[in-house]
């Protein structure tokens, strides 16, 4: 299964378009937002896509009830879980969050052996690394001042557990 992982979006509009168009033209079966989204207009870029979405409240997003509804109505399989998600994809299973709750918090599902996947995001700063064996994912940020190498992106393939970044123009 091909999983893309984005977060941080904070209403750029423009990024979710090519978010979209980059998921499309990779297949991938489902997109697992961190955060941030800001408000419902956003989740329009992502509109009439083939993927479903899954995705966790960030500090910033607002108007929750319509982030979830929007949500909710893109497909069966399209949800907003709250503040944190546990989603299980083809035997693999991630933990969602966005990471304002501290960076702590993220090394602790992480060091707690219970997940393959911590991803998260709020630091908009893409990175990967293993942490007791779980691999911890921020696929960085589409935030105005965020600097282009950061600007990502990620994408899990849950059949050889490899994940890659992908730079986002917008």
């Amino acid at each position: 299964m091909q999983v893309g992982i984005v977060s941080d979006t904070h209403d750029n509009y423009g990024a979710a378009e090519e978010i979209a168009r980059v998921f499309d033209d990779r297949g991938i079966d489902t997109l697992v937002h961190c955060g941030d989204f800001i408000a419902p207009p956003l989740l329009g870029a992502f509109d009439g896509h083939e993927f479903d979405i899954h995705g966790v409240i960030g500090n910033n997003d607002g108007e929750r009830d319509g982030l979830e509804t929007t949500l909710d109505s893109f497909s069966d399989g399209s949800q907003l879980h709250g503040r944190e998600a546990v989603l299980t994809f083809d035997g693999t299973s991630i933990h969602v969050l966005h990471g304002d709750q501290g960076i702590d918090v993220v090394n602790d599902r992480a060091e707690s052996g219970d997940y393959d996947y911590v991803c998260y995001g709020h630091f908009h700063v893409a990175e990967q690394r293993v942490v007791d064996g779980t691999t911890v994912v921020n696929p960085g940020a589409h935030f105005p001042t965020v600097p282009d190498e950061n600007r990502t992106v990620a994408f899990l393939d849950t059949d050889t557990g490899e994940t890659e970044f992908v730079n986002i123009d917008g």
